[in-house]
């Protein structure tokens, strides 16, 4: 069911600390209702939506039920990714995290004639091969006994902001009538690569309803160095000179060589690492190109991403700051509150502000322009005969 009011609603689930909110309402969209069940969240998402007390609830998503939603055009679902991924040794729907996507479909079902026309949800782009992807098969079969066609494609988050984040994206429109099956051979995309096509052309079975028009994802035309924050360099958080040693040991004998030719360069490159655990023996790896790698939530010590500065003779590293992860994720002007950590674990846990605004504004505003059209145009009928 359509809203009756001029404003774009949203449901939001798994709402986390708000960078899809922050995404919908750059596109035109109104948050009536959010969802999440951890309270630190709650707070950072209440400390930079501060009108927002009344609609956010606190609650396991499986406690809640249709009569608590409102009536909205689009309901969202940022679901866990835990045990879809290798870290969550791959428990998928079935896991502890992940399973919370069978409280949103429950949610869908008991709102009955006043399920959304529109859903979005977001995950890993490993939700595609979970369990050789019976998981996102039982999904999208769930998501069409509930009425929905479905859609899917991946968005790298680098083509709005200097970071390596790919997401898979799923949009189930509301439609009547039995299923349809999908038909047209589909070409290689960045939206949609050769594994997503191939999974689409195996699952007849299931209702599609593929949005061939959409655009190209903008070029590329950021760096690292333009979210970098000016840190004094006598501020605690840079690391000591026995702490970049031996980080600077842990390198690969070319990253290392490369780091040492940049460090002869009059103006600073920046580099970021990650530590991994390579034939048992702890690595720090290095990137090169100007991305950073994809924030995490700082749950290890191996989480938290690493910042090289090097340039005009010197090597200088410390973690990257919560300012530079918000900027990483295109919330520039999120509010920053709490501590360190619970910022990291809030935007690595986080969609892409701008990627949601592309969704927005190339695929989800035409299709709620379009449905409501069709309402007011069978409105109008009704009222003439």
């Amino acid at each position: 069911m359509l809203d009756s009011t001029s404003n774009k609603t949203v449901a939001e689930f798994f709402a986390g600390i708000g960078l899809m909110r922050i995404g919908l309402d750059r596109a035109g969209w109104t948050t009536t209702i959010a969802n999440d069940i951890d309270p630190v969240k709650r707070k950072l998402y209440l400390n930079h939506f501060q009108n927002s007390v009344d609609h956010f609830v606190l609650e396991d998503i499986h406690k809640l039920s249709g009569n608590d939603i409102p009536t909205v055009d689009l309901a969202t679902a940022s679901f866990p990714c835990t045990d879809l991924s290798l870290a969550g040794r791959r428990a998928g729907l079935q896991g502890q995290h992940s399973s919370a996507f069978w409280g949103f479909v429950d949610i869908l079902q008991s709102m009955g004639n006043r399920k959304p026309p529109l859903i979005l949800l977001e995950n890993v782009a490993g939700f595609l091969s979970s369990n050789k992807g019976q998981d996102f098969n039982d999904a999208l079969i769930a998501l069409n006994q509930q009425g929905y066609a479905v859609d899917a494609f991946t968005i790298d988050a680098v083509h709005f902001v200097p970071q390596s984040r790919v997401r898979l994206f799923i949009v189930g429109r509301l439609v009547d009538g039995p299923s349809l099956k999908h038909e047209e051979q589909l070409l290689e995309t960045e939206l949609r690569p050769a594994k997503l096509i191939e999974f689409i052309d195996q699952h007849p079975e299931i209702h599609w309803a593929i949005n061939t028009a959409l655009p190209k994802l903008p070029p590329r035309n950021n760096d690292l160095s333009s979210v970098i924050e000016k840190v004094s360099k006598s501020a605690s958080i840079w690391w000591s000179r026995e702490r970049v040693d031996y980080l600077l040991n842990q390198t690969f004998e070319r990253h290392f060589s490369k780091i040492l030719a940049l460090k002869e360069k009059r103006h600073y490159s920046y580099l970021t690492a990650f530590r991994r655990v390579r034939n048992g023996k702890s690595m720090a790896e290095i990137r090169f190109d100007g991305i950073a790698g994809c924030l995490r939530t700082p749950k290890g010590g191996s989480a938290r991403q690493i910042l090289l500065e090097v340039g005009n003779g010197e090597i200088n590293i410390r973690l990257l700051t919560p300012k530079e992860c918000a900027r990483l994720m295109g919330a520039d002007d999120f509010t920053l509150t709490g501590t360190a950590n619970e910022a990291l674990f809030g935007f690595g846990d986080a969609v892409c502000v701008p990627v949601v605004s592309w969704i927005a504004d190339n695929y989800l505003n035409p299709e709620i322009e379009k449905l409501k059209q069709a309402q007011n145009t069978k409105q109008m009928y009704a009222a003439s005969t």
